[in-house]
């Protein structure tokens, strides 16, 4: 087992620099992962939240997606937060139709779910594994539609229009939320990340 896992962030675009300061601090070896041989380099991965139609784009013109999706393939741990949840997604809803994802999760996400900007929410949220409570921030977020047999599911939305909505899940070593927790000071699910990231390492 490694006391200090490498854990790459996506750097192509979206909330790079918050994820990386959590991880820091949670005692993991960040790398910023902008190009090929950088994927080799690292033990887990970090999708973060921004605007996944751009991040799609640019994974592909880095020539990021395919050995992306090998590492996936293979078994690497990875965590996506909102836009991460939609390109660690297996199938789209409301998606552009030229675009890809990653894959790694079986499931079915809608972007955009909760709707635009002026929608984002706030809400605390019971959270699978944890004793009490996680804060959650909602930003242009998605949701979970249906999951696969071999999909856990961590969290739904507890009130409110849109109550018991799919927002948080694990497949093997592959987790995802349509909130970030890297925003609302919520720690805990990046150390389950890293703990993850360092039993496989």
């Amino acid at each position: 087992m490694s006391a200090t896992p490498t854990i790459g962030v996506l750097a192509v675009q979206g909330d790079v620099r918050e994820h990386v300061s959590v991880l820091t601090d949670l005692g993991a070896r960040v790398v910023l992962v902008r190009r090929p041989q950088e994927v080799e380099r690292i033990s887990g991965l970090v999708v973060p939240g921004g605007e996944s139609t751009v991040m799609d784009k640019l994974l592909r013109a880095f020539e990021l997606e395919a050995p992306l999706r090998q590492r996936l393939a293979d078994g690497m741990p990875a965590y996506g937060s909102c836009a991460g949840m939609i390109l660690l997604a297996d199938r789209l809803v409301d998606a552009r139709p030229d675009q890809h994802t990653l894959g790694g999760l079986d499931i079915t996400v809608r972007r955009n779910a909760f709707g635009r900007q002026v929608d984002s929410f706030e809400q605390d949220l019971d959270f699978a594994g944890l004793d009490t409570p996680v804060h959650a921030v909602f930003i242009r977020a998605p949701w979970v539609e249906e999951v696969g047999a071999d999909v856990e599911v961590l969290a739904r939305v507890g009130a409110g229009p849109a109550a018991g909505r799919i927002v948080a899940v694990r497949q093997g070593p592959v987790m995802a939320t349509s909130f970030h927790p890297e925003v609302g000071g919520e720690r805990r699910i990046h150390a389950d990340f890293v703990s993850i990231v360092s039993s496989r390492a």
